[in-house]
């Protein structure tokens, strides 16, 4: 497993590999190329910043039977998809700025998959070739917004509400790993990605039939059940498999 990320170092923006307790500085987004510059930093002496840059963020919903139940949905039969505004992602320990105090605001915790290559009319069988790599990402979702809209962009993409990070993990199989959230402490989801209804090979297929994913792109692949509402002072910590958890505080806008 190989390990990328965003850094900053003396408020420049860089991305790098790491390498135990150092980060190789490189050249290029590592979706692009990894071309080291020679440059070495401790991980402790940078800031960890947003992993990735995608020029689409694509949510999916209803990819976990029980998240079906507790929100007293119905199957679709194919996997449902939105955009999220890329403007809405927060890194790792940002805080997430609830829009509307009064709204009800829930948590859900994500795989998140990183494109590697551009995937446009791919095959399940060939998709996970267009996979970089994944992270851990919470789609913060305003529940008010979504039960008044007919779609879901607006009430998902408010700024703040998708953090991803703190790293994108390479050379992963990312068919049975453990995901959970911590609510102040206390686990709220617990489940596997085996229990996704759709794979990432099949979401990534199937977005494919619709849309060009360039190199870069990030996508979100559904949550299992025990959403639950944030409020200000909360902290959220997202976790998958033995990777770094995501952390994320919570207040309200001004």
């Amino acid at each position: 497993m190989r390990t990328f990320g965003g850094f900053k170092s003396s408020d420049e923006f860089f991305y790098g590999e790491v390498r135990g307790d150092e980060v190789s500085v490189l050249a290029k987004p590592y979706w692009v190329d990894i071309e080291p510059t020679g440059e070495v930093l401790k991980l402790a002496d940078v800031d960890v910043d947003l992993p990735a840059a995608p020029s689409k963020l694509i949510a999916v919903g209803l990819n976990y039977a029980d998240h079906i139940a507790e929100m007293k949905r119905t199957p679709l039969g194919s996997p449902l998809i939105w955009f999220k505004a890329p403007s809405s992602l927060l890194r790792h320990n940002g805080t997430i700025e609830i829009a509307f105090p009064q709204h009800q605001t829930d948590f859900e915790t994500e795989l998140a998959a990183v494109i590697g290559a551009t995937a446009k009319n791919v095959s399940s069988q060939s998709a996970l070739d267009h996979v970089f790599g994944y992270t851990i990402g919470l789609d913060i979702s305003d529940r008010d917004l979504q039960k008044s809209e007919k779609q879901f962009g607006r009430c998902k993409s408010f700024d703040t509400y998708t953090p991803v990070g703190p790293f994108v993990y390479a050379d992963v199989d990312a068919n049975d790993l453990s995901i959970e959230l911590r609510h102040n402490g206390e686990i709220k989801q617990r489940a596997r990605t085996s229990q996704m209804i759709y794979s990432v090979a099949q979401i990534v297929s199937f977005v494919s039939q619709s849309l060009t994913l360039a190199s870069g792109d990030v996508v979100l692949t559904g949550t299992p059940s025990g959403v639950g509402p944030i409020r200000d002072g909360d902290e959220l910590e997202a976790k998958i498999d033995n990777w770094p958890p995501l952390r994320n505080g919570v207040k309200n806008a001004r």
